[in-house]
């Protein structure tokens, strides 16, 4: 099991950026998986992006060319970085785990983000 502990959501205004981070409590390198999900209100948990332990990356169509994933495995950390932010991204977002590639996953609780003016 892997602990995550995610940070840096907030409230800003369409068009600005925010950088999420995603810190784990044990080395990343070797983690199957690691992404980003997010549920916005009243509706499904959805992905947003995700990292391989060979460090290939995937994105939503909703989110491509304004959104990157990254990882710094020396902090354990995971990010996401959020370019040209719009009102529908607000949601409440989840840091997501999968060491193995099976049906054991780990979620961090999750950090509002809000895009309002």
């Amino acid at each position: 099991q892997v602990q995550l502990v995610e940070s840096g959501g907030g409230l800003v205004q369409p068009g600005g950026s925010l950088r999420l981070s995603c810190a784990a409590s044990r080395n990343i390198f070797s983690i199957y998986v690691m992404a980003w999900y997010r549920q916005p209100p009243g509706k499904q948990r959805e992905l947003v992006a995700s990292i391989t332990r060979t460090g290939t990356t995937n994105y939503a169509d909703s989110v491509k060319g304004r959104f990157t994933i990254s990882r710094d495995i020396a902090k354990k950390t995971v990010y996401l970085r959020m370019n040209s932010l719009k009102p529908e991204d607000t949601a409440v977002y989840y840091c997501y785990a999968n060491q193995y590639g099976g049906d054991n996953s780990d979620w961090g609780q999750g950090t509002q983000v809000t895009v309002s003016s």
